[in-house]
């Protein structure tokens, strides 16, 4: 089996030990991923501006890895707030479209208190 890994360029991938994402034919695993710009290192104050970055980062992962969001299978949001969760669906139904993934949902810290919301996929391959 082949394993291609997909960095993000980030300095954390380096820090900790991992890379944005990782395909292992046929699937497509994206790591947890906030909001924080990747262009500006910015992160907004508002869980909607997080979840807009958040979704464009693994956008670029998933085309990297030549898959993308309608073949998303599995998807896991980890909120530091309850109340954060619902201003994201209208985000997360434009992600997904016709195609929603199995989801789960866990509250928990995240490793930066000014972070509102982390997303993890995985996907699989369009067949050929």
């Amino acid at each position: 089996m082949t394993i291609t890994r997909i960095p993000s360029g980030a300095p954390w991938e380096a820090k900790v030990g991992y890379c944005r994402a990782v395909v292992a034919a046929p699937f497509v695993f994206v790591s947890g991923t906030v909001g924080r710009n990747p262009d500006t290192g910015d992160l907004p104050p508002d869980v909607e501006g997080q979840c807009a970055n958040a979704l464009a980062i693994i956008a670029r992962a998933l085309a990297q890895a030549g898959s993308d969001f309608a073949h998303v299978v599995r998807v896991t949001y980890y909120l530091s707030n309850r109340s954060d969760f619902e201003p994201c669906w209208p985000q997360l139904r434009a992600a997904f479209g016709d195609n929603p993934p199995a989801s789960t949902v866990i509250f928990a810290d995240l490793i930066d208190p000014a972070m509102k919301i982390e997303i993890e996929v995985t996907a699989v391959l369009p067949s050929e």
